[in-house]
């Protein structure tokens, strides 16, 4: 792994305060205390110049306190220290790749470091979020349904006192609010709604009744599908694609809505998954040059039958085609098509095309679509090339627990385009050289424009 700047400073201190760890005293304290700041510091301030200039400072304000104390302490707090210390240190792995899975040149960051985002962290909750609406009521009929499964965390029946208060505020929401949602929708999905609404005004009755009858496992299930007829009414309040793509990717496979894919791998060497079916939805509301993208090498087969060839713990990685080429040839051209950088703001209407947040200098602003869910999918590209990916895509595997919030080094930096949404928990079982047996189509590929498939036959 290539130290940065930053490794190598906080290495140079680390290795300088463990040398007065034999002799200082309060060394537990102080060492503690300075490695959570030089690392608080690498984490939340965005210019590197500006992060070594504060950590220098931290270093020296260290090493005058050490020095105006004279006494020694334990070996055992010495131990103590050095190990804590230790674990601050390294306690982010690297996200290495080995030599043969990922090319050098179509990568993600050579460190999982700090990966983290909004506390929002379902796959299905960040698409609904994700919709290019603005319509409080639906939103307060959302809030506490997503609700429960923080309500379902607290053990045995008791959790289900909670649960009912959830669907009751949701069912008062719907009650108070159906005019507001269904005056939300687009005029030529009213009818439509307005039958997801009654399905919804059901269920959330037939929920309270499970409640009530302290059936705690079948909730979910209901919650479940609860949330995506709120989900199909949030997608109906969208009235046609909400902007205009820059006019230099207007001819590329664009995805002007959402689609969903069943991608099917063959797992090897595992008695207990053998077949795996994940679902992934794709969002081109928000990517949909790089959403477009991948369909459309989807409906080529570009991915049938090709190897995972990263699984390192922290992604899966695939979409290296075999030969020397390192992305999709064009048939058309004879040369490897690629996309540009695509990040969408939130709070922006349209997306960011070629370069990152931190080049554009938008530090503190949050992603429409974060590294956030487990299964989160982006495209792999060269780390100095904003504008290199091709057909290389990795699905992010991480624990959102063990890493702070807004400290994300890859949100902004490399475009998500979709969440897999029903099995992801299974990625973390797959290994380098199980098969992609095939990726099918569900839906959503009439929002498909410009399908370069469909000009080669």
């Amino acid at each position: 792994m290539d130290l940065s700047m930053m490794s190598y400073v906080e290495l140079a201190i680390f290795l300088g305060f463990l040398c007065k760890a034999w002799q200082k005293t309060k060394f537990f304290l102080q060492f503690t205390f300075s490695i959570l700041a030089i690392n608080a510091v690498t984490c939340y301030c965005a210019d590197k110049s500006l992060r070594a200039f504060l950590t220098y400072i931290w270093f020296f304000l260290l090493s005058k306190n050490f020095s105006q104390s004279e006494k020694s302490f334990s070996l055992k707090e010495c131990a103590i220290s050095v190990a804590l210390a230790i674990g601050l240190v390294t306690g982010v792995p690297a996200m290495e790749s080995p030599a043969h899975a990922t090319p050098a040149n179509s990568s993600i960051p050579d460190v999982s470091v700090l990966i983290s985002g909004p506390p929002i962290k379902d796959p299905g909750a960040l698409l609904r979020y994700a919709l290019p609406i603005d319509n409080k009521a639906i939103r307060e009929v959302q809030k506490p349904l997503e609700d429960i499964t923080d309500s379902l965390k607290v053990a045995g029946v008791r959790a289900l006192d909670s649960v009912e208060r959830n669907v009751r505020q949701a069912s008062r929401a719907l009650s108070q609010g159906k005019d507001l949602i269904l005056a939300g929708v687009a005029e030529s999905k009213k009818a439509e709604a307005q039958e997801l609404l009654d399905k919804l005004a059901v269920g959330l009755q037939e929920l309270l009744r499970i409640v009530e009858e302290r059936d705690r496992d079948a909730v979910k299930p209901k919650q479940k599908e609860l949330l995506q007829y709120v989900g199909s009414v949030e997608e109906d309040m969208v009235d046609g694609f909400p902007y205009e793509v820059p006019e230099e990717y207007r001819n590329m496979p664009l995805l002007k809505g959402r689609a969903t894919v069943d991608m099917k791998v063959k797992v090897k060497d595992n008695p207990n998954l053998q077949d795996c079916v994940f679902r992934i939805v794709l969002d081109g509301y928000n990517a949909p040059v790089t959403a477009g993208n991948f369909l459309d090498l989807v409906e080529r087969h570009f991915y049938d039958g090709m190897e995972i060839q990263r699984a390192d713990g922290f992604v899966v990685q695939t979409g290296d085609p075999e030969g020397p080429a390192e992305g999709f040839i064009d048939p058309s051209t004879g040369k490897i098509r690629t996309i540009p950088l695509e990040i969408m703001v939130s709070g922006d209407k349209s997306p960011v095309y070629g370069q990152t947040l931190e080049e554009l200098g938008r530090y503190k602003a949050q992603t429409r679509l974060p590294f956030n869910a487990f299964g989160t999918m982006a495209m792999a590209r060269d780390e100095f090339d904003n504008n290199s990916a091709s057909s290389q895509v990795f699905w992010l595997l991480k624990e959102s627990e063990l890493t702070p919030s807004n400290a994300n080094i890859l949100d902004g930096r490399y475009a998500v385009f979709g969440y897999v949404t029903e099995n992801e928990d299974y990625l973390a079982d797959l290994k380098v050289g199980d098969v992609i047996e095939s990726i099918q189509v569900v839906s959503g590929l009439d929002n498909l424009a410009n399908p370069s498939y469909k000009i080669v036959g």
